[in-house]
């Protein structure tokens, strides 16, 4: 089975990783370990202990140099996910930026009137009841950041007292430090350990001196990114990518799956950003627009034709790039990958 049906199946709760050479005879071959335990080895890959050993032991996205050649090790997590707890105006300017983010968004309400604006601001999922019982229907992961954004300290408190007991990346909570006292004493009281509470943000959002809805959105956001990236494993095979490739009108068509492997300096998108490149030159996301995603876009086609994965060394640094209007400055990677079709 190819394996990105593997990937669609993986149980993206377990430690996931896929390795790939992107170097030498056996570029293109391919190992998925979950839980430690391979559960997909191309037929080719022959040294696996190797490949196991050179492991990066920080779990963050990079190419390692080994006997075998250049390994890409790309941890693989769940998606990231916001769940907010109340729809009220911040709540609406924070699900606009979760849209621009390309974050899925949960909110829950009691209010009719509430959950319809958040429909209308395009919420992924609304649960319109009494927040202990919705908060009920979220499991959380290691990758599910909760927003309390309520209309008094007394929902706060429900709130806090379900998500505190779930897996989560990150719980923020918003009010005033009188507000937030109440709350966290009367959680304290009822034996959640103090070292718990400690973990909550807040107040919540980075200090910016934020003022209107719009602005403690942008402070509340910005401090969930800056955990995301620093704390959480992500899902660089998204569940919209996998589940487009695997499309009805893609199924039989020959693509080549193209990934920033490395990075250096400045340069628009990160490590681990993927674009699907089909053989009649349709394009499924972006590594950055602009002339090196055309240049990668007839390198991949050139890829699905003679079945060989290439790697890409683009230098955004000199007069050339500025000439082709790269002004980014940085160094890239890019590993293009022509994938076969399920027999």
């Amino acid at each position: 089975m190819e394996f990105l049906e593997k990937l669609k199946q993986i149980d993206k709760t377990n430690n996931n990783l896929l390795a790939t050479i992107i170097s030498g005879e056996n570029a293109g071959e391919k190992i998925i370990l979950s839980n430690k335990k391979p559960i997909f080895v191309s037929d080719n890959l022959y040294d696996l202990e190797d490949i196991i050993f050179h492991i990066p032991k920080d779990k963050i996205n990079k190419v390692v140099n080994t006997e075998q050649g250049k390994i890409y090790y790309e941890f693989i997590g769940s998606q990231s996910r916001i769940v907010i707890c109340g729809a009220g105006h911040i709540s609406i300017a924070i699900i606009n930026m979760c849209k621009l983010l390309d974050l899925p968004v949960t909110v829950i309400d009691d209010r009719l009137s509430f959950t319809n604006n958040a429909i209308k601001a395009g919420a992924d999922k609304i649960i319109c009841e009494s927040f202990d019982k919705g908060l009920e229907n979220i499991e959380g992961d290691k990758n599910t950041f909760f927003i309390i954004v309520t209309r008094g300290h007394r929902y706060d408190q429900i709130c806090l007292e379900k998500i505190i007991q779930k897996e989560n990346a990150y719980i923020g909570m918003i009010g005033s430090k009188l507000r937030v006292k109440k709350v966290i004493s009367h959680l304290e009281e009822t034996g959640i350990s103090k070292e718990k509470l400690d973990e909550v943000f807040t107040p919540i959002g980075l200090k910016i001196g934020a003022q209107t809805p719009e602005e403690i959105a942008v402070a509340i956001i910005a401090e969930i990114i800056q955990v995301k990236n620093q704390k959480t494993v992500q899902a660089t095979y998204s569940d919209e990518l996998l589940k487009a490739i695997d499309d009805e009108k893609y199924k039989d068509i020959q693509k080549a799956l193209i990934t920033i492997v490395s990075r250096k300096g400045s340069a628009p998108r990160g490590v681990g950003t993927k674009m699907v490149v089909m053989e009649n030159g349709e394009m499924i996301g972006t590594i950055g627009g602009g002339c090196v995603e055309a240049d990668i876009r007839q390198t991949a086609l050139f890829a699905i034709k003679n079945g060989k994965s290439k790697l890409v060394e683009v230098d955004m640094t000199g007069q050339e790039a500025e000439d082709d209007g790269m002004v980014c400055g940085g160094f890239v990677e890019i590993f293009v990958d022509p994938l076969k079709l399920i027999e």
